[in-house]
């Protein structure tokens, strides 16, 4: 017999790292620096239609992380109109196939496993030595947190290189979104390591839906220079800045957006780091997902069973 869901489930994981005291430093200057105004100068820079700035940059990066253009929808690079098209780049329907079965977990993103386990009731795991509750990462609704006590919860780290549009783990209805104001530290090993609280601090977009499995959050985290956050759904782009305030939009009864596993759902502009959440026992994690693990979009990273 198949054994229950939470029996399945794994303890989160960490990636081993060198001495912090290598990236004191670094942490250091990002205190110091106007992360926001570096984030909004980054956010023109990149939209700038100056064709001989939009060809360096688009080319530079090609080179500097060995992009694969044939993968791309639009493989010509001199058809993008400034680099942050480029850099969300829609990419072939055959270059990341979802994986079979209505029960499949798929990844949402490309990028790099950072954790995967179960919160220990209102905790999450960051990083050897650190963890984060639910309620500061959710912008302090101790309600919407409690949902997702002692569940499965799923760090994905977008690497530059990282294809950089967000899809659904799991088919839905949109409930909620929240945009929680913050700072904007990177986010790599050294900052997970050295920041404490380092994704309840930085600016995030809260995604909430109802799923076969029950409710399934997806968390946006912002970064320094790559904070702008959009979703299929809402206007324009959610944009970095000091003295923001938290937004909350309730989408009730049958006016929430309904999208499909694999569906698109939203992109950073730039890019950063994905979490997933789920409720207690509604969802396995692979054996194979691990901290460390590279993934795809599409690709199967957990089962989640349909509620009673």
């Amino acid at each position: 017999m198949e054994p229950p869901v939470t029996d399945r489930l794994k303890p989160a994981a960490s990636i081993p790292g060198p001495n912090p005291r290598s990236g004191r430093g670094f942490i250091l200057l990002q205190r110091f620096l106007p992360q926001h105004l570096l984030s909004r100068l980054a956010l023109k820079l990149t939209r700038s239609r100056v064709l001989w700035w939009k060809r360096w940059q688009i080319s530079w990066f090609i080179r500097r992380y060995g992009v694969d253009m044939s993968v791309a929808q639009i493989p010509d690079p001199e058809a993008y109109p400034h680099f942050n098209a480029f850099f969300t780049r829609a990419l072939k329907p055959e270059a990341r196939l979802l994986a079979p079965g209505d029960d499949t977990i798929v990844s949402p993103v490309d990028g790099t496993v950072s954790q995967a386990g179960v919160a220990e009731h209102n905790h999450l795991i960051q990083a050897k030595g650190h963890t984060f509750s639910l309620d500061a990462l959710l912008g302090g609704d101790e309600d919407l947190a409690a949902t997702f006590y002692d569940g499965p919860y799923m760090t994905v780290y977008l690497a530059p290189k990282d294809y950089h549009r967000i899809h659904m783990p799991l088919g839905g209805r949109l409930r909620m979104m929240r945009y929680v104001p913050g700072k904007l530290f990177s986010v790599n090993d050294t900052t997970t390591r050295l920041v404490p609280g380092l994704f309840a601090r930085n600016e995030r977009l809260v995604t909430l839906f109802d799923t076969p499995a029950g409710p399934m959050a997806l968390v946006m985290v912002g970064a320094m220079l790559v904070s702008a956050m959009e979703t299929v759904w809402s206007d324009g782009v959610i944009h970095p800045g000091p003295g923001r305030q938290p937004r909350t939009w309730h989408y009730e009864d049958d006016r929430g957006q309904v999208l499909q596993r694999g569906e698109e759902m939203g992109r950073f502009n730039m890019g950063s780091t994905v979490i997933i959440l789920f409720g207690r026992g509604r969802a396995a994690w692979s054996r194979h997902v691990e901290a460390g693990k590279t993934v795809r979009m599409g690709e199967m990273i957990g089962i989640a069973p349909k509620c009673d």
